[in-house]
């Protein structure tokens, strides 16, 4: 790695058996993806115009992501201002906050990468109280005047990265490190720096730059002076304070010794001036972190002896089923087709969301288009989802964005061009007629699929395609599939809930 680590006196010895960590950790393979998918998360930034379109496009692209965050959008703490389920990222999103859910994602990544680890029952003490720390920090955050607070939050969950590596990854050198604190002669620091060579701080410091974490996070992680803190002269200055408050705090939280009051009095008195708490303010965030350290927990199910990683296949994934996530709205069971039995409620939930969204005017098209297509693709049981939309370079209508099995691969080859043909693609938006096809075998319909489709989507025997019209203008189209027939039909109810779906995209791309 590029980072040197060594404190100036580590001996030859030492300063080896860190870079050996150091080397073991950059070669893990999991490590490597947890820190790919940590660094793209991180660098979504709510300033960014397509910030929140493309966050919920990243979660719905990981199953076990999606799943978790629609479990958390729908435990009871957070979903206190609204009555209905949540059953589309875009809407928890809206609803809980984009600070909310990415941090939220970057805790259910590190609890995904660590959790079902061979040492999991050591390190999910550790996950508990980097979570916790999170959400301090979180807390605090929300009360910042700073611009993109949310990084202390970051900083905060990140704070203990080290241990928890070396917790994961070395636990012979954590009970080494552990052995020197208790006999009372090291502080973890200086233990740490006899053991691994260098400090956990440093040794997080390390692997965040590897993955391409922002120097200000990273700056956050270094320790602040000892003794009585002062208000910070600026914002790197306060998450510093921040990141090792929470820290501290969440260590505090999870205790339940008698020397807790006495040891949260002097945290109070260590950060009280420069984070503007109170004994009272202290309390009500301590309760509030609590609680919603709970919920997380829950979500997560990291309370439990057996945690699992939620199914990550290519099928569809199973978030419909909301009385796992602690909602009111049941599925009673799904058609043969793999469409729910309650689509019609799920597409009235979806039009709800698109018509608040629009009416509060804070979502762009973008992020509409993607709620729609969210909702299809879920309400319906679809396969594979996708909008198309004009390319005027290119002279091709081409998959913008997509949901479902292998969506990555499928939309970087959904096009077609934009040169009228006799095919059912372009006959739908020519006669701007929504076209919903119960069985794709039959002989009519086989005659009007285009070539590109068929060798694209092979096994494609249901779909709906919805074409987008603005004035005659062929702006593109909606396509979502499935690989059995949907025999079922479409009772006129959901039929029209589809066409009003459309419409509010229409709506929106008509007023830009």
């Amino acid at each position: 790695m590029s980072v040197d680590i060594q404190p100036p006196s580590c001996s030859d010895e030492v300063r080896n058996v860190c870079d050996a960590l150091v080397q073991k950790l950059s070669n893990d393979v999991s490590l490597f993806a947890l820190g790919t998918a940590v660094s793209h998360v991180v660098q979504l930034t709510a300033s960014d115009d397509e910030a929140a379109h493309n966050l919920a496009y990243y979660v719905l692209s990981d199953v076990a992501l999606t799943q978790k965050i629609l479990r958390l959008s729908n435990s009871v703490s957070y979903r206190r201002v609204v009555s209905t389920p949540v059953t589309t990222i875009s809407r928890a999103i809206f609803m809980l906050g984009f600070d909310t859910v990415k941090t939220s994602a970057l805790a259910m990544l590190l609890v995904d990468s660590l959790s079902n680890h061979k040492h999991a029952q050591s390190i999910r003490a550790e996950l508990a109280d980097a979570l916790r720390a999170s959400l301090v920090g979180r807390e605090l955050a929300r009360r910042s005047h700073y611009q993109d607070a949310e990084e202390a939050s970051i900083a905060a969950l990140f704070k203990n990265l080290g241990r928890l590596l070396v917790t994961s990854h070395e636990p012979a050198s954590l009970k080494q490190i552990e052995e020197l604190v208790a006999a009372g002669k090291h502080s973890p620091a200086q233990a740490s720096a006899l053991v691994l060579g260098c400090s956990f701080e440093a040794l997080a410091e390390a692997v965040l730059t590897e993955w391409n974490i922002p120097a200000t996070i990273i700056h956050a992680l270094h320790a602040v002076p000892v003794g009585k803190q002062r208000v910070a002269g600026n914002r790197q200055e306060w998450m510093r304070q921040v990141a090792s408050f929470s820290v501290e705090a969440s260590k505090l939280l999870a205790r339940d010794d008698i020397e807790v009051e006495a040891d949260g009095h002097k945290l109070l008195t260590h950060f009280g001036v420069a984070l503007n708490l109170d004994t009272k303010k202290m309390h009500d965030l301590f309760v509030s972190v609590t609680e919603e350290m709970r919920v997380l927990t829950e979500s997560l199910k990291l309370d439990r002896a057996d945690i699992k990683t939620a199914d990550t296949g290519n099928g569809i994934p199973n978030v419909l089923l909301m009385a796992a996530m602690g909602t009111d709205t049941k599925v009673e069971g799904f058609y043969p087709s793999g469409k729910p039995i309650n689509a019609r409620d799920l597409l009235l939930a979806g039009v709800q969301d698109v018509i608040q969204m629009r009416a509060l005017g804070r979502s762009k098209v973008n992020e509409l288009i993607l709620l729609v297509l969210e909702t299809l693709y879920r309400s319906m049981g679809f396969r594979f989802a996708t909008v198309c939309l004009k390319d005027i370079k290119l002279s091709q209508f081409r998959a913008r964005v997509a949901l479902g099995e292998n969506h990555a691969s499928r939309q970087a080859r959904f096009a077609f061009p934009m040169a009228l043909e006799r095919d059912l693609f372009h006959l739908a938006m020519e006669n701007n007629t929504d076209l919903m096809i119960a069985d794709a075998s039959s002989e009519k319909i086989r005659d009007l699929l285009p070539a590109w489709h068929r060798a694209l989507l092979p096994d494609a025997r249901s779909f709906i395609v919805l074409p987008l019209v603005v004035q005659k203008v062929q702006i593109g189209l909606f396509y979502a599939d499935r690989v059995l027939p949907a025999l079922e039909g479409l009772p006129p109810d959901e039929v029209a809930l589809i066409k009003a779906l459309k419409n509010q995209i229409l709506a929106a791309l008509s007023s830009t």
